[in-house]
């Protein structure tokens, strides 16, 4: 995926996250440099930046906080594995959680020539749970995933070092 439209010469944007949805309820993109020695492998930085061992402690308390809290408006627990990548295509890898209230899409992005590591969030809302519950979680999100992202690139970055 490039950042540049090679057909009409001008910028585009792409994201796995967006592939086939035509409208969605919710959307941002986070943006970090990609280190110098740190890896381009979109599934490596998709794995750290959901890794519980590198999530900020206040992002650990917060999901505490979800999981109390949802199943007062009928929200089961997440299950296992729902950050797992689920594809990588070219430079990004591809995170989805589907449910009866909420579709979750996350595309980690690894643009190595431009230097840059990009998180492309979407979310559609299936009934009025999910928008109950997304609502406020939507006011905090880019601070959580800025959080995240900040620690997935340390983690990267000093595995780089120690790699080589």
């Amino acid at each position: 995926m490039s950042s540049l439209d090679e057909r009409a010469g001008g910028p585009a944007f792409r994201s796995l996250a967006l592939h086939g949805w035509p409208r969605f309820d919710y959307g941002d993109v986070i943006l970090a440099s990609l280190p110098p020695e740190a890896t381009d492998d979109p599934r490596a930085w998709a794995e750290t930046l959901f890794s519980p061992a590198t999530a900020p402690v206040w992002v650990k308390a917060a999901m505490g906080v979800r999981m109390a809290l949802a199943p007062l408006i009928g929200l089961e627990a997440a299950p296992r594995g729902v950050f797992d990548v689920r594809r990588v295509e070219g430079d990004e890898a591809l995170i989805e959680y589907v449910d009866a209230h909420l579709t979750f899409r996350c595309g980690v992005g690894v643009d190595a020539a431009a230097a840059v590591v990009r998180v492309t969030t979407v979310v559609r809302f299936n009934d009025w749970r999910g928008r109950v519950y997304f609502t406020p979680v939507s006011l905090v999100h880019p601070l959580v995933v800025g959080a995240m992202l900040r620690r997935a690139r340390r983690a990267l970055a000093k595995q780089g070092r120690f790699s080589r």
